[in-house]
């Protein structure tokens, strides 16, 4: 299938925005990734895609790779900084320069889709799913960043058709971060946050990215936030009793009370000042962790542009752990 649009990704070299190029491509899209120099382009390597390693700060070349653009979807992000402002800075200005090049680059623009976060609502605090009506109330920094994103969004969507989609938790082949989970519990070990059972939301990634696709093609679409996510609501408890299936284990499940939790991310927020990087636990990530619901609902996205989850729990474990087996990953 071959179309005539030019689509720039930002963030395709990471896990969700390579799976949207992949989807991109068999869309017939001629598409263009805007990487940073330190980027590993190992998801995009014989694929028919231009890179540019500008960057998202370099506003003359910026002009250049998004000159005719059709689609452009954001979707690079901070997700860890050692400093507040780095959150900022990474999902904020980055935002702001691309929207400034995007509205004189690309007159013709069909869309600009923002990949936002749950983050940026909360989590659910009466155990009703957020929605987009939702208050937003973020309780880390990356949320808060994240909310601003969408506040700077909204400002330019008198210049250019703009749609923010918000993903909750995503998992799916060539993830690093819930990676973490499924190698402990290859290895006969699993953990539990406090002893409250915990609701969340959790997409795998081609789901996602299709709704982020489907989102952008649908006219009524422009100016609005959609939750893109799975239409069911799962426990840890669910999870692990299908990961356990899938993996064929049995593994000795550790509960960590809520302020073990916080314990270990003072300790580990403490450590990571000697390190260059970011902390993965830290007391947000830690305050993160302990709610009791991540939900979300979807409806709105079912309504304007058909979305649907296609891939079951089950189905969605099963291709992701097949696949860190392929890569001998766990």
């Amino acid at each position: 299938m071959e179309n005539n649009f030019i689509a720039v990704v930002t963030g395709g070299t990471g896990f969700v925005g390579s799976h949207l190029v992949d989807l991109l491509i068999n869309k017939g899209f001629t598409v263009k990734c805007i990487t940073r120099k330190t980027s590993n382009i190992r998801w995009l390597e014989d694929k028919p895609v231009k890179i540019y390693d500008y960057g998202l700060f370099d506003t003359e070349k910026l002009k250049n790779v998004l000159e005719g653009a059709d689609y452009i979807y954001h979707v690079a992000g901070v997700v860890k900084s050692k400093k507040p402002e780095g959150y900022f800075i990474g999902n904020v200005e980055t935002t702001k320069n691309l929207f400034e090049v995007a509205k004189d680059a690309a007159p013709n623009l069909k869309r600009f889709v923002i990949i936002s976060s749950q983050t940026a609502t909360g989590p659910s605090l009466d155990g009703k799913p957020v929605d987009e009506e939702t208050t937003c109330r973020p309780i880390t920094t990356y949320g808060k960043s994240k909310l601003a994103e969408e506040n700077l969004a909204k400002e330019y969507m008198d210049k250019i058709p703009i749609t923010i989609c918000r993903a909750p938790a995503v998992y799916g082949e060539r993830d690093t971060e819930i990676l973490i989970y499924f190698n402990t519990f290859n290895k006969g070990i699993t953990t539990r946050i406090g002893f409250d059972k915990k609701n969340v939301s959790l997409i795998h990634a081609l789901d996602l990215v299709n709704g982020i696709y489907k989102s952008s093609l649908e006219k009524k679409a422009i100016g609005e936030t959609y939750f893109i996510s799975s239409e069911k609501f799962y426990t840890w408890e669910e999870i692990g009793k299908v990961t356990s299936r899938v993996l064929n284990k049995n593994p000795i499940t550790i509960k960590f009370p809520h302020f073990l939790v916080f314990t270990i991310a003072v300790f580990a927020q403490f450590f990571s000042l000697l390190s260059k990087k970011a902390a993965t636990l830290n007391i947000e990530k830690a305050r993160d962790l302990t709610q009791k619901n991540w939900i979300c609902d979807t409806s709105k996205a079912v309504e304007d542009f058909g979305y649907k989850q296609n891939i079951s729990l089950e189905e969605g474990i099963k291709r992701t752990c097949d696949w860190y087996k392929k890569m001998n990953w766990i």
